[in-house]
């Protein structure tokens, strides 16, 4: 195992720096250079990319680095890059985000990004309570063997599986079967936001590593991503309402940058009191006749491979089918009590 205790430095041609909002473009070059290397597909657009860049409480300078090569003319090529999310309160599992060229693989740049992360992680122990465990949390997906390799040499540990689901509409899906008393309808924009994110909260208590975000903070997080996005369109957010009150809801996006031809589930939750009576799957089914009915042939989403829940065997049950999977790994920072949801039963 590497020791992250001594420091990993640079090759002869190689600097690092904060990002820019200048390195846009160049970043999403170097990440779907990256993702065409590891499943076949661009997978993020500069929209995507500029927006999460401009979240409230995401600094570039503290938060961010990359790695710069110097070719011979003296042009910069962005070969390497790293994030770091600490925006939840309290920050008790950093997240670290990272990408290094497949033509630079190998010449130490992914161990020093990880290793200049993990203190920048370590930073967020100060801003969570004294008695709470703290972790840095990454990912990859499982087929990806640098990155795991990476992963593992820093004394990081696989801790949890998600999966990408997705089912071919190949003819008409089934209709829904709707139980009684509910209604649907799609989201009113400037009217339905806050009660469609409180529903989302109240549907996701129930979700590993879920931990209650102050609403506000998050609200204007969350707006500033569906209201500035291209892709937004609240005709594909679902809403189940059983009498005045959102029971469920299936928030949907046309399409994905790595496959426009897959419609997209972004968020398919039930709440705690109108849960075991076959909605969720009503919701998920209606969506597959949406997508079906605009000419989209392929559905995705993405889930907790152990969800408490039990959210695979609705999908499963649904005919969708798992088509990757990817692989969280977590280095723990500080012991302590753990703050997030770990068990239904808490």
């Amino acid at each position: 195992m590497l020791s992250t205790t001594s420091k990993p430095t640079l090759k002869e041609g190689l600097f690092v720096r904060a990002a820019t909002m200048d390195d846009v473009e160049a970043a999403v070059d170097l990440f779907n250079t990256c993702s065409m290397a590891m499943i076949g597909a661009p997978d993020l657009t500069v929209q995507d990319v500029h927006l999460e860049w401009q979240l409230p409480d995401f600094n570039l300078e503290t938060d961010t680095r990359v790695v710069i090569a110097l070719g011979d003319d003296q042009d910069e090529q962005i070969v390497g890059y790293v994030e770091v999310w600490t925006i939840a309160k309290p920050p008790v599992y950093p997240w670290v985000w990272a990408r290094v060229h497949p033509t630079f693989e190998g010449q130490g740049i992914g161990t020093y990004l990880m290793t200049w992360a993990e203190e920048r992680a370590r930073q967020a122990i100060a801003k969570t309570p004294p008695e709470a465990r703290v972790a840095m949390r990454s990912g990859t997906i499982s087929t990806h063997k640098p990155a795991k390799r990476l992963l593992e040499d820093l004394g990081m540990q696989a801790i949890r599986h998600h999966w990408r689901m997705v089912i071919e509409l190949n003819e008409q899906p089934p209709a829904p079967e709707w139980p009684e008393g509910f209604t649907l309808r799609t989201l009113i924009p400037g009217q339905d936001e806050r009660a469609v994110l409180q529903a989302v909260r109240d549907s996701f208590q129930d979700h590993w590593g879920y931990m209650e975000q102050p609403f506000e903070e998050e609200f204007q997080r969350w707006m500033h991503f569906i209201s500035q996005h291209k892709d937004y369109d609240p005709s594909l957010w679902f809403l189940a309402l059983a009498g005045d009150d959102i029971a469920g809801v299936s928030l949907c996006s046309p399409k994905i940058p790595e496959d426009l031809g897959m419609g997209w589930v972004d968020t398919l939750g039930v709440r705690r009191p109108w849960r075991r009576k076959g909605l969720g799957l009503a919701l998920l089914r209606h969506s597959f006749g949406e997508f079906y009915r605009r000419g989209q042939r392929r559905v995705g989403l993405d889930v907790d491979a152990d969800s408490l829940t039990g959210a695979t065997r609705l999908y499963e049950k649904a005919g969708m089918y798992v088509a990757r999977r990817f692989i969280t790994y977590e280095k723990e920072l500080r012991p302590g009590k753990d703050l997030s949801r770990q068990s239904i039963e808490e």
